[in-house]
């Protein structure tokens, strides 16, 4: 089928209490592994791609890819543009296909934000492009913050609202305690959940949480065994995940898990078969492996046998 529209997609998994993984791809494999596992587990999903792999992998292509792969696939497939911060890329997205367009301006000022955002809302609104933004900011590890200063990074219930109402998003992702990368918390994971229940209430609009990647204990064990230096990783535990589901995010982003699977399969490869230089007997067990994560991600949102 043709590419699907992210907004189509999120809209039915609020209405029926569910979420749909996103996954940030950077190659052909993590494509093939995302896709093939949503119609192994017939669930919609959505491919993402933040600015820096748009660089990486040329945008037009990346969009070319997973049009081709959509268009074979019997579930659901929508391409996104994550972390977009430049209005040039966000309009080369639009351009070249991308069902949806986040613009992150969270670091800015409150009224810079809106200004922001509403300019690419306007932009990609025109074009039928769907538009995610984000308030409140997540850091780059729990470190980065003392528990006195975790309030200021927190969404504002009452301003998430005046910020759907006054930008005209489509979709919304508000700070309720995640944070980016694979060091995301020193002890249990802490959300706010009291908090997410007051933004779904006052948007009305599908969340979307990020900083979301498990790091499940046996993957870093698994990395670990080959060399992996991932001391303390630590990701955001299933029950948890499960109960932001059903505290109202509809949309959850899933990169570093990924990432951690396929370079521990490419590492095992590399270190049990020092004759292989196939590209193809490398990369094919990372894709096996990263495809297997990405199933397990879908049974946590409980979007299994939504497409």
């Amino acid at each position: 089928m043709a590419l699907a529209k992210t907004k189509e997609i999120l809209e039915k998994a609020r209405s029926g209490s569910y979420a749909v993984g996103a996954f940030n791809i950077s190659n052909m494999e993590a494509l093939q592994a995302i896709v093939a596992g949503a119609c192994e587990m017939h669930a919609p999903v959505i491919v993402e791609v933040s600015e820096s792999a748009s660089r990486y992998m040329g945008i037009e292509l990346a969009a070319a890819m997973v049009r081709t792969l959509a268009a074979k696939s019997p579930v659901p497939v929508a391409l996104h543009l994550d972390h977009g911060k430049k209005l040039e890329v966000i309009t080369k997205a639009i351009k070249a296909g991308f069902g949806s367009v986040m613009i992150d301006a969270s670091d800015k000022p409150y009224a810079e934000n809106v200004a922001r955002t509403s300019e690419v809302v306007a932009v990609a609104h025109q074009a039928g492009v769907a538009v995610e933004a984000e308030l409140g900011r997540l850091p780059g590890t729990e470190d980065d913050i003392t528990a006195h200063e975790r309030e200021a990074f927190l969404i504002d219930p009452d301003e998430a609202a005046d910020f759907v109402d006054q930008t005209g998003i489509d979709f919304l992702a508000p700070a309720i305690g995640t944070a980016h990368g694979a060091f995301k918390f020193k002890g249990e994971a802490e959300l706010d959940f009291e908090r997410l229940q007051k933004v779904m209430e006052k948007t009305r609009i599908p969340l979307v949480l990020h900083g979301a990647s498990g790091v499940h204990e046996r993957l870093v064990n698994a990395a670990s065994q080959q060399g992996m230096e991932l001391e303390g990783a630590k990701g955001l535990d299933d029950e948890t995940l499960k109960e932001a589901v059903a505290g109202g995010i509809n949309k959850v982003n899933t990169d570093t898990d990924l990432r951690i699977a396929f370079t521990t399969a490419i590492r095992k490869v590399l270190r049990d078969m020092p004759t292989v230089f196939d590209p193809k007997k490398i990369l094919g067990p990372a894709r096996e492996y990263m495809k297997e994560v990405v199933k397990e991600r879908i049974a946590v949102l409980g979007s299994e046998n939504k497409g």
